[in-house]
C-alpha cells in the first residue's frame, strides 16, 4: 500500500472536528494530551489518572478515544489510562507515511509506547480495537503485559455477511435513515444521536482511510500469543457469530479467559450493568 489517509477536503475536515469536539466533551478532562511522533505519523493520546501500571485503550473502527467515555473514570481511579486515536483513521492522529502491511500497524503502536516510555501495558481494545490488540500481541508484544478484547472483530470469526450488506447500502446512499437502521441493527438499539456514534458517521463521510485490510489471523499466529488474554463477547452481537468466535479462541488460546455476556450486543458496554461487569473483569483479570 502506497497511499495515506486524509480528509476529503477542508470543509469535511471542519465538519468532522466539530463532531469530534462534541464527542470528546463526553470524556473526563485528560491529565495530559500527547501528539506522539512515530515512523508512520503522529498519534494523539489522552492520559487520565496516574500511578500503577498503564492501561491503553484502542477504539473500534473510526470511533476514536471518545468511545471510551463511559469506562475511563472507573479505570483511571486505579491506573493511568492512555486513550489512543488509531493512526490511519479519522481522529486527531495524522498519518504521514503509508502502512506496508499489518505488521507496520503494530510497529506504529509500539513506537507510541516507546516514546511515552510505557512498559507492562494492559492493552484493551473494543471491536476493531480488539483486532489491533491481537495484532500487537502477535507482531510486537514486547511492551505488553496483557490484552483484553471487547467483542473483538475478525480475530477468531469473520464478519457476518449482513455487516457488508447493510453497511454497503448505507454507504452508497448515505442517508441518515439508512445509517440509523444499520446502527440500530448493529448496536441493538438506536444510538445514532449519541455524540460518539455521530462521530463515527462523520468519519465515514469525511475521511478516506488507506490502511491494510483487517483479516482474521491464521491459527498459527493466534497460537503464538503468549501474553495473558481476556476476551469478552456479546451474546447478542450480530456483527459475527460470537459463540463460534469464543469457542475457537478458547481452542486456539487455552490460557485465555473467554466469557460471553449473554444480553450484551456488539457495543459491549452500552448497558450500565455490562459496563460494571466489563470494568470488574478488566481490572481483576487483566489489570
Amino acid at each position: 500500500m502506497d497511499k495515506i489517509g486524509g480528509f476529503r477536503n477542508p470543509a469535511a475536515e471542519k465538519r468532522y472536528f466539530a463532531a469530534y469536539d462534541r464527542a470528546m466533551a463526553e470524556c473526563p478532562e485528560p491529565g495530559a494530551v500527547f501528539d506522539v511522533e512515530t515512523r508512520h505519523g503522529t498519534t494523539r493520546v489522552y492520559r487520565y489518572g496516574d500511578g500503577g501500571s498503564p492501561i491503553a485503550l484502542l477504539p473500534g473502527l473510526l470511533a476514536t478515544s471518545a468511545c471510551f467515555a463511559a469506562l475511563i473514570p472507573a479505570l483511571a481511579e486505579r491506573h493511568p489510562v492512555y486513550a489512543i486515536d488509531t493512526l490511519g483513521e479519522a481522529g486527531r492522529s495524522v498519518q504521514k507515511a503509508p502502512f506496508k502491511d499489518i505488521r507496520d500497524r503494530a510497529n506504529a503502536l509500539d513506537d507510541v509506547f516507546e516514546n511515552l516510555e510505557l512498559t507492562d501495558v494492559r492493552l484493551v481494545g473494543g471491536s476493531t480495537g480488539g483486532w489491533h490488540a491481537v495484532n500487537q500481541a502477535i507482531h510486537a508484544p514486547g511492551r505488553l503485559a496483557s490484552i483484553a478484547l471487547l467483542d473483538a472483530t475478525t480475530v477468531s470469526a469473520p464478519f457476518a455477511r449482513n455487516v457488508f450488506r447493510y453497511s454497503l447500502a448505507a454507504a452508497v446512499l448515505d442517508s441518515d435513515r439508512l445509517w440509523r437502521r444499520f446502527v440500530t441493527w448493529s448496536a441493538g438499539e438506536d444510538v445514532l444521536d449519541q455524540p460518539a456514534a455521530r462521530l463515527v458517521l462523520a468519519g465515514i463521510r469525511c475521511y478516506r482511510a488507506r490502511v491494510p485490510f483487517q483479516v482474521c489471523p491464521d491459527e498459527q499466529a493466534l497460537r503464538s500469543i503468549e501474553v495473558p488474554t481476556l476476551a469478552l463477547f456479546g451474546g447478542r452481537s450480530v456483527v459475527h457469530d460470537s459463540a463460534a468466535a469464543a469457542a475457537r479462541l478458547e481452542n486456539l488460546l487455552p490460557h485465555a479467559d473467554v466469557e460471553i455476556l449473554p444480553d450484551a450486543g456488539h457495543y459491549l458496554y452500552l448497558r450500565p450493568q455490562d459496563r460494571v461487569l466489563i470494568i470488574e473483569r478488566v481490572l481483576d483479570k487483566v489489570a
